[in-house]
């Protein structure tokens, strides 16, 4: 939103909007460690359990190359959208941009700004719907779990659908998302990162145990043999997309900026966060998926925790199921944030008074009725489309260049005014194009994943 749109918009919008004027209506505390502690929560999710398959179809020289890679690649993009947060601008003054597409559509103009804004919330949206069919699964993998605690390995022990957890889950979730913002949510960031960091170590730990019980490292340098050429180009396309959209956090970074006081510049604090969160993730992803691999070989599970690749002991497999559902329900939050903070900048209307026992509490109404209208839309979709994740995995190969790529790029080199044709122009534009074929390449392995499981 322009600086123009935010003074005419200020009247409704009160302290969720800000000007060159208002700037002291906001109060950032946030410091390198909230950062991180809303970068980890963002980035590492329970799909660090499933990075072991995709190291299993990339081999021992594959899998760990590409997880440094796209770490690189990562650390790139988020540092170009780091110094993009403010912007000297020679009518208006400062101009802090406080979104992602606040960004886009100061350094690249309106139409640049009406495509980002769609795809931003409509992948934003989709990660809701995602998480929510993710708590579902470790909740009913603990069901399973105990049950094979009690029948034996080889028993059935099918569950229920999954409706009834997404429900809970989403109603943990209207209460939540009445968080008012980024600023307000650093504690559910903290706590939600911490969960991570356990059910990892787990994950680590579990790996670790089962090469040492083997006594041998299994799996190969080429990965899992595949019957037929094409086949084998699938399946590391898939496994390239499954790493290459584990790492990027770029569509809350500015959110997360916008959380860190000041001095020292918020470009700097947010760049040492965003390298010391990398290097930490990057850590982890090496450890849950090398090890995995090296514990089962060419029988990796999609999910060390809720694939079965471990029974025992149950009470550990069922405590990490757990501490994924409660890193969920922040992860939903930090990914949800964008969208909430978005509409309330846009739409935001009137509070009215609630009285509560002994207090009285203003409540925005708007705020109140978008948030739980949102909450129930990604609950309901998850429950009537349990495959939509495959779905949304297709869409966000498609969008993840644009995205996470493409924009940073182009404000980049607008912000720093780089002559085209320079030897800095030209380096940013490879990096970007290589970014581009990589993405191409993991779309399609994407596509032939969700239409192959169709006719399957």
């Amino acid at each position: 939103m322009g600086s123009g749109d935010r003074q005419a918009a200020e009247p409704l919008l009160g302290k969720l909007s800000e000007s060159s004027s208002g700037e002291h209506t906001i109060k950032r505390t946030g410091t390198v460690w909230t950062a991180m502690a809303h970068i980890i929560t963002a980035v590492i999710g329970s799909g660090v359990l499933s990075l072991a398959w995709s190291v299993a179809q990339l081999g021992w020289a594959g899998g760990p190359a590409a997880m440094v890679f796209f770490a690189g690649v990562t650390a790139v993009q988020s540092s170009l959208i780091a110094d993009c947060y403010i912007s000297h601008d020679p009518e208006r003054g400062v101009v802090r941009n406080r979104s992602y597409v606040d960004a886009v559509r100061l350094y690249l103009g309106e139409k640049s700004h009406l495509f980002c804004c769609f795809f931003l919330n409509f992948s934003l949206f989709g990660t809701g719907v995602v998480y929510t069919l993710t708590s579902a699964t470790s909740m009913r993998a603990i069901q399973r779990s105990n049950c094979y605690h009690r029948e034996g390995h080889d028993a059935a022990c099918s569950v229920g659908g999954d409706g009834y957890y997404m429900l809970l889950f989403g109603l943990a979730q209207v209460v939540l998302s009445q968080i008012p913002g980024f600023h307000d949510m650093a504690g559910l960031s903290v706590f939600a990162a911490a969960m991570s960091f356990f059910y990892a170590f787990v994950g680590v730990g579990l790996g670790l145990a089962k090469v040492i019980s083997n006594g041998v490292i299994m799996g190969g340098i080429g990965g899992v043999p595949m019957v037929s050429t094409p086949q084998k180009v699938w399946r590391v396309s898939q496994a390239v997309g499954d790493i290459l959209f584990a790492y990027p956090f770029s569509l809350v970074l500015l959110e997360i900026e916008d959380t860190l006081r000041s001095p020292p510049p918020e470009n700097e604090t947010m760049k040492k966060a965003t390298r010391a969160s990398i290097v930490i993730t990057a850590f982890f992803y090496l450890c849950c998926g090398c090890l995995g691999y090296a514990a089962f070989g060419d029988g990796t599970p999609g999910n060390l925790l809720t694939g079965f690749g471990f029974y025992e002991p149950y009470w550990l497999i069922d405590l990490a199921n757990l501490c994924i559902v409660l890193h969920l329900l922040g992860g939903y939050q930090v990914y949800t944030q964008p969208v909430f903070g978005f509409a309330d900048r846009h739409f935001g209307g009137a509070a009215f008074d609630v009285k509560l026992p002994g207090t009285a509490r203003r409540v925005n109404a708007f705020r109140l009725c978008f948030r739980t209208a949102f909450v129930a839309a990604t609950t309901a979709l998850a429950v009537w489309f349990p495959y939509f994740n495959e779905v949304i995995g297709l869409l966000g190969a498609f969008t993840f260049w644009p995205l996470a790529i493409y924009f940073p790029v182009e404000m980049y080199l607008t912000r720093n005014k780089v002559e085209p044709g320079s030897r800095q122009w030209l380096a940013i534009h490879a990096f970007s194009s290589v970014c581009f074929l990589i993405c191409v390449f993991a779309s399609v392995g994407s596509a032939v994943g969700v239409f192959g499981s169709e006719t399957s």
